[in-house]
Formats: C-alpha cells, structure tokens, sequence
C-alpha cells in the first residue's frame, strides 16, 4: 500500500467537434468508455478508495488529534477543524462548514465520507466486466466493501440518520434522497462487512501491507455492534446485543493465522520503524518517500500544540501500582508526576520532562496548557536538529483500529453480558501488563459494575490522544457529566468552561451547506 498509486477521472468538455471526432475515443485521457477496461486501472481506483482515508475529515491531516479535544483530554486553543466549538457546545449546523482545515469538521466528515462512498460504488458497478482471475476481483470488492462500511459507520456513529447510497453517483438520482434511518445504514454496514470477512485473507504482505484483511472487517464489525449495545443506543439494556457484540470481538481474537498480538513496546508502538505491527488491525498508510502523501502528526504534537492535554488526563493516569492516586501510598501532591502509569510517560510532555534536549516548564515550549503530546510524533527526550516544520510531511501510519481495542471491546461486551468473568480479567489484565503497571493484575472479585469503571479507564489511558475517547464518552452517554464545567492546565488554572447539551450534543448537525443542496436532508433534532 505505500507504494499505490492514485488517480482521477476527469470529464471531457468537447467545444466545436464535429460527429467523427465525438466518436473518437482520446488518446491521452481517459473516459468512462475506456477507463473501466483493465486490472491495472482498477487497482488503481481501489487505491483511490484508500486514499479518501486520508481526506481532513477522516483521517487525514491532524483530525484524529484534534478530535481528543473535544474531551475532558485535551484542548484546542484555535478552534481547528471547529473542534473548539464542539468542545464548547457552541457548534451548529451554519458553522460546520466546509472547506478549510481550521473550521470545519462536522461538515468535511460527512462530504468526504460520500466522496469516498462514490469512489466506491463506482468501483463495485464498474470492475465486473474487466478480465482478472475471480479471487482477485472478489477480493477487491471485498476490500471495497469494507471501506464502504468504514465510510457509513462513521456517518452513523456522528450524525444518525444519513442517505444511504449503493449505487454509483448519479446527480439526479440522488441529490435530493433523504435521510435514511440509522437503523438501515447499521444494517448495511454489517452486510458490507460479513460479506468482506467471508472473503478477504488473513494477511497481505509486502507492498500489499495496510489493505483490509479479514480481522479488520470483523474488528470493524465488533466496534459498530459494540456502539449499538452501549448506552446512547441501547437505552434499555437489552443483553442481547452485548452478547452480540461479545461474540464479535471474540471472533477477531479467535481468528487463526493472524499473528495478532500487543507489541512489547507502548511508546515504539507509534513510530514510523514500527507500523504494520503485530498490533495493527487496521491503519492509514502515510508515506512521503512512495506516494508524497503524509499527515500533519509531527508539527501538530510539537509546534502547535493544539492538541495540548489537559490536568484531567494527568489525573486519570494511575500510579505505577496500578492503583489510583487516591488510594496509593507513593502518589505525592507536591511531586504529582513522579511514579504513574508508565502510559503517561510514553504519551505526554510535562512540566519538568526532557523533550528535545530540553527540560521543560508550563510554560516554555507548551504554553497553552504546559502539556504536549509525545503519542502519534517523532519526538520525545532525544535532541534532534531534524524538526519538521510542514503540514504533511509526517509518515507514521494512522492506526484505526489496533488489537488492544480488540481485547478491550471484548472485556467491555463481555463484562455487561455475563459480568467479570475469567475472560474479562484475561483481556484487562493483558493490557495492564503491557503498560507496565506492577501489579498489573486487577484484585478478584470484582462486580460488574467496578469492572464497568476499570474497562472505561482503561481505554481512555490506553487510547489517549488517539481519537477514540470522544466516541466511548457519547456511546457510554457520560458526555453530559464529563464535558461540563471548568478545565484546567497543568498549575491548575482555569482555562475555559465548557458545556453540553444532553438533548443535542451526542449528535452532530447535517452543514447547512449540505441543507441547502438537498433540503430533504431534514435536521438532526434539537439544531
């Protein structure tokens, strides 16, 4: 995959041609005619179903960073991608708008996802005619259908209901359809991704590294059943789809040849030596050398700093006793960031650390909040002169979905559909002996509701700075509890104070660029 190409599809204006030459195919572009005739072209335009992965909103540039600013984790001093306004309450459906990087989330995630579900549905109605061996072309449909659902589970997992479209982009036919009720685009999703598991293999090798395999079609299944069984969707606790989502995540960790596994080392995890791990499911492949194409992770962690954590996150970090700073005999107020979760350390910059040669204070080189990120970025204590000082020139492959999110979507289900059984403690303890935590293993006897508040803790330090931790507080519908009231950096100052709205907040608003396209979008409720 680092070494795909991309390509597009131009139109042809013809301006005072005669029949003859309308009738005569170019011979240095391509048309509709001719594009779709070969394995070549269509390997091509599956990569450019890859390469909508990268779009700013998706994956692309610094949106998973920001998007922890949207958290009780972190903050965003400039409002990029409109972040700041979400985690304010403040955003709407006039300023999600398009277009730039600096304000615009809400409406770049649901126009990039449909310019990635076009690319898509153009390639399943096209490659049928073209002349390959059967295993390759279902094997590219089944890749393709797999990012479908990645596409359309982010759709329904942020703004609920939205259209959904199976057929190849046709204006007329479609700029008017209206909302489809998020049960049927759920439904579709898990169409997509049985019969993508059915028929992708369990590895890719070489220059192949990063497309979908089997584990990350049914890894992707277990999080959308995992965000249906939670409580923003299933209000009534109905067990079922906790066992449902259980049996989900098991299947990944069942799931045979796979080589999956935590790798040994938390910080190395997330540099660029060390993508396409035993711990990677399923990543974004950034590269500068193959395909000229990079994040921005480096310059956002580093120099501008608008991911910049905040004194929660230091707080939530337990001792290296695993236990909480409450309750650990070796936590000291005077000296808070001595002897923690080994995690922090290997995650965020604070006042007293060495980073790039220098020891840092609150205020110099993190001024916003004191703290930085050191998660997802190049840098950390060592002295460098090699800083990178461009938006996208960062290559560390975007991890989407990675096995420690396996096990801990597994203890998760697991936990509310029979309770703290020996599997739980298994797939919790396993995380915790990879962070470093001594004791790792989580005492017996646990309830199912302790287990509850030890799984949730567990993902937000094991994820944090990820991009995760905004969907796991909406779908465990804490938001309203978590995301109101004054944050603080790391002297313990007041920075600004945020607010949420239960009634409104858990889902996003459609752009009311969109609205003005298709007014039969309708509106989420409350905007």
């Amino acid at each position: 995959m680092k070494k795909i190409f991309f390509i597009i599809i131009t139109g042809i204006v013809f301006t005072a041609c005669s029949k003859e030459e309308l009738n005569t195919n170019p011979n240095d572009s391509y048309t509709d005619a001719t594009y779709w005739t070969s394995e070549k072209n269509a390997t091509a335009a599956l990569s450019g179903c890859y390469q909508a992965l990268t779009f700013n909103g998706i994956y692309g540039y610094a949106t998973p960073l920001w998007e922890e600013t949207a958290t009780p984790n972190a903050y965003n001093y400039d409002n990029s991608a409109g972040f700041g306004f979400i985690a304010m309450g403040t955003h709407n459906a006039a300023n999600a708008t398009t277009g730039n990087i600096v304000a615009g989330v809400i409406g770049q995630r649901w126009a990039d996802c449909y310019r990635g579900i076009g690319r898509v549905n153009t390639l399943l109605a096209r490659i049928d005619p073209i002349q390959m061996t059967d295993d390759t072309k279902n094997r590219m449909k089944a890749e393709a259908k797999f990012l479908r659902a990645l596409f359309y589970s982010l759709l329904e997992m942020y703004y609920g209901d939205a259209p959904l479209i199976l057929d190849e982009p046709n204006l007329a036919a479609q700029q008017n359809l209206p909302r489809s009720p998020r049960a049927d685009v759920v439904k579709q999703v898990l169409k997509d991704l049985d019969e993508a598991a059915a028929v992708l293999p369990v590895k890719f090798t070489g220059n192949d590294l990063g497309r979908a395999t089997k584990g990350a079609a049914l890894a992707l299944k277990a999080r959308v059943l995992l965000f249906e069984a939670s409580p923003l969707n299933n209000p009534n606790n109905d067990q079922a789809k906790w066992v449902t989502a259980a049996a989900a995540a098991k299947a990944v960790i069942d799931l045979p040849n796979t080589g999956y596994d935590l790798f040994p080392n938390y910080r190395s995890l997330f540099l660029p030596a060390n993508e396409n791990s035993v711990e990677c499911v399923f990543d974004v492949q950034y590269s500068i050398t193959n395909t000229g194409l990079g994040s921005s992770f480096d310059l956002i962690d580093r120099q501008y700093n608008t991911n910049a954590p905040l004194r929660s996150i230091i707080d939530a970090y337990d001792m290296k006793d695993g236990l909480p700073p409450s309750q650990s005999p070796l936590y000291n107020a005077a000296t808070p960031y001595v002897d923690r979760d080994p995690r922090m350390y290997q995650t965020i910059v604070y006042p007293g650390d060495t980073y790039i040669g220098k020891v840092t204070t609150a205020t110099d080189p993190f001024k916003q909040t004191g703290y930085g990120v050191k998660k997802y970025s190049i840098y950390d204590k060592e002295a460098t002169a090699n800083l990178i000082n461009q938006a996208g020139r960062s290559e560390i492959n975007y991890m989407v979905i990675r096995y420690a999110d396996v096990l801990l979507m597994y203890a998760e289900a697991q936990n509310e559909a029979v309770g703290a059984d020996a599997s739980v403690y298994s797939a919790v303890n396993r995380i915790r002996e990879r962070a470093g935590l001594v004791p790792y293993a989580i005492p017996a006897g646990k309830t199912k509701d302790e287990m509850r508040e030890l799984i949730r803790h567990e993902r937000r330090v094991e994820f944090a700075f990820e991009g995760f931790y905004y969907t796991d507080i909406r779908r465990w519908k804490i938001a309203e509890t978590v995301m109101k009231g004054a944050v603080f950096n790391s002297q313990n100052l007041q920075i600004v104070t945020r607010s949420f709205d239960k009634d409104r907040d858990y889902w996003w608003p459609v752009s009311q660029i969109q609205r003005d396209l298709n007014p039969n979008l309708g509106q989420t409720p409350n905007y």
